[in-house]
Parts: structure tokens; C-alpha cells; sequence
């Protein structure tokens, strides 16, 4: 059944027996946050980073740091759009802890649906917000994030043809292939999206998409955001080699799009491995430092801001219901 605009009064809805479900996956999905960070911090070897902020300038982490803080703030637009098109009214400091917190651990623990979806509703449910609302935030937030990375990748595969062909060792007409064919799709969505009101739908769950102007601005939104995320990583890399941004987009991309078919939470280990043979002119130590620095920057410290903030906003919420 369609669902439309936020009612007033519907956090007053009774509640069904099993609301119960949703505050237990928060918190079996807090304690294997806990876990896995445990372990990724296990495994980083000491040596190794003290080598990587030692070749790194003062220059470099606070640009690294400046472009973070930029991505996730763009990424609150994500939810921001979503929301909007849903017809929901949500503080923005709602919205951003909701989005802060589900990218940052989706981003560690992987299977962005579920956990991004459920500390969502972590956050958003004492809104008023429903289970099917939620999810089809998720849906169109994650809809933004690929109609960016389409376009970005897009645009470096046809300015920088040749730097690509030669990142990727192969013909410029190979990359000139492949930036015709995102092309050739991001266009036909468009066209779809524009032709009409067009609805997704899924075992009885309908959720309407946006139109073509929202689509056009998630599509900016989402490109601003990955290359924000894209500038950490290249701003932490070793300088004078000559790698342009618009090449540069290009590997980064292709590193994302292969970490996330590896289903490995974050593409652990497969991001890194397939940087570090689009890179592999550039000094090997200095490259793996520079993933190092970028994954501890870009993951491991807004993830633990994450948890401190939903541990914070919980204890906030069960003072405030004792003074009831």
C-alpha cells in the first residue's frame, strides 16, 4: 500500500508487538560495531602507522580531516532529499545524527540496507517515523549515492581518457566504451524518471521515485560527495608524481564499485589492494601509508564518533523518559 506524507500525532500510533524488534537490532548491531572495531584496531600494526603520520605533513591530515567532514555533511543531504521527497518533516539535527551515524557504520560493518536502515530507525522512530518509511529513505538515499558515482565516474573517463587508459592498462577506446555505456544509462533514467510518475515496487511495498529535478539534484548532490570522499585519499598521497584528480576519480571509483561487489565491510582489503595497482607508479610504501591514514581517518574516527553519539542520544532519551 502507498504510504504518503508524515501525519501529525502518528508517533501516537498503538504500538505493535513487535516494537520490540527494532531497539534489539540496534543494540545487536552496536555490540558487533564494538566487536569489529576491536579487531580492526587489533590489526593495525603499530609501526606501520607511526610511518604513515611520520611521511604525512600537518598540511595533509587537516586537509584529509577538512575533506571527512565535508563528505559526511554532504552525505546529510542524502537523507535531507530523501525526507523531502517522502514528505516527512524532520529537525535537520535529526536528520544529520540519523545519516552521520548509519553511513559511519554501515561504512565499517558493510550491508548498508540493514545496518545503515536500522540505526535509522534507531534515530528516527521516536519522530514518529514507520519501519516502511525508513526503508524507503534508505533506498532513495542510496539512489543519490549511485546516480553521483555514475556521474563522476562518468566525466573522468571522458576528460581523462588517456591518464585512465594508462592507470588501467589498456586502450583509450576501452575507457571511452565504458564512460559511453554509464552515460547511456544515467541518461535513459533520466528520460524514465522524467516520462512520468514512476513507482518501485516490491512484494506489495511502493515507493514512489523522484522526479526528474530531484533526480538531477541528487545527482549533484552525490557527485559533490564522492569527490569529497575521493580528496582524502588523494590529498594524503605522496606529491610531484603528476596524477591528476580526474584520473585519480577514476581508480577510486573502480576501487569503491569492486570493494562493494566484495561485500567486504568497507571493502576492507580489496579497496586497498586495487588502489595499490591503479597506483602502483607511485612509491609503494607511501601509497599503502596513505590508505592506512585514509581508512583511520575516513572510517575508523567518525565510526567511533557514531557509537559515542547513539550512546550519548540514548542515555539522553531514557533520562528524558524518567522525567516523564
Amino acid at each position: 500500500m502507498p504510504f504518503g506524507p508524515h501525519e501529525p500525532g502518528s508517533h501516537q500510533r498503538r504500538r505493535s508487538r513487535w516494537w520490540w524488534l527494532g531497539p534489539l537490532a540496534s543494540v545487536v548491531i552496536f555490540g558487533i560495531s564494538l566487536v569489529v572495531l576491536y579487531h580492526i584496531v587489533r590489526e593495525i600494526e603499530p609501526g606501520e602507522l607511526t610511518r604513515a603520520f611520520a611521511n604525512a605533513s600537518q598540511r595533509q591530515l587537516l586537509l584529509a580531516l577538512g575533506f571527512t567532514a565535508l563528505s559526511y555533511l554532504l552525505l546529510t543531504g542524502y537523507d535531507a532529499l530523501a525526507l523531502k521527497r517522502l514528505g516527512l518533516s524532520i529537525p535537520y539535527r535529526t536528520t544529520a545524527l540519523a545519516s552521520f551515524t548509519s553511513y559511519s557504520v554501515s561504512f565499517t560493518l558493510g550491508f548498508p540496507v540493514v545496518t545503515g536502515g536500522t540505526v535509522r530507525y534507531w534515530v528516527y522512530a521516536p519522530r514518529g517515523v514507520r519501519a516502511s518509511e525508513v526503508a524507503s529513505l534508505t533506498v532513495i538515499a542510496g539512489l543519490t549515492f549511485w546516480l553521483g558515482l555514475g556521474m563522476v565516474l562518468c566525466a573522468s573517463l571522458f576528460y581523462a581518457t588517456d591518464q585512465v587508459a594508462a592507470l588501467a592498462r589498456t586502450s583509450p577506446l576501452v575507457v571511452q566504451a565504458v564512460g559511453g555505456a554509464v552515460a547511456a544509462g544515467t541518461a535513459a533514467y533520466l528520460f524514465w524518471v522524467a516520462t512520468g510518475e514512476r513507482t518501485l515496487r516490491v512484494k506489495g511495498w511502493n515507493l514512489p521515485l523522484p522526479g526528474l529535478g530531484v533526480t538531477l539534484a541528487q545527482m549533484m548532490l552525490g557527485a559533490a560527495e564522492v569527490c569529497a570522499a575521493a580528496a582524502v585519499l588523494f590529498v594524503l598521497l605522496p606529491g610531484g608524481y603528476n596524477l591528476a584528480f580526474e584520473s585519480f576519480l577514476a581508480a577510486y571509483i573502480v576501487a569503491c564499485l569492486i570493494g562493494i561487489a566484495s561485500n567486504a565491510p568497507g571493502g576492507l582489503g580489496v579497496f586497498e589492494a586495487t588502489m595499490l595497482v591503479a597506483l602502483s607508479r607511485l612509491p609503494f610504501e607511501q601509497v599503502l601509508g596513505a590508505l592506512l591514514l585514509f581508512r583511520i581517518i575516513y572510517y575508523i574516527l567518525p565510526f567511533i564518533l557514531a557509537l559515542v553519539l547513539l550512546a550519548l542520544s540514548e542515555m539522553i532519551k531514557r533520562i528524558r523518559r524518567r522525567e516523564v
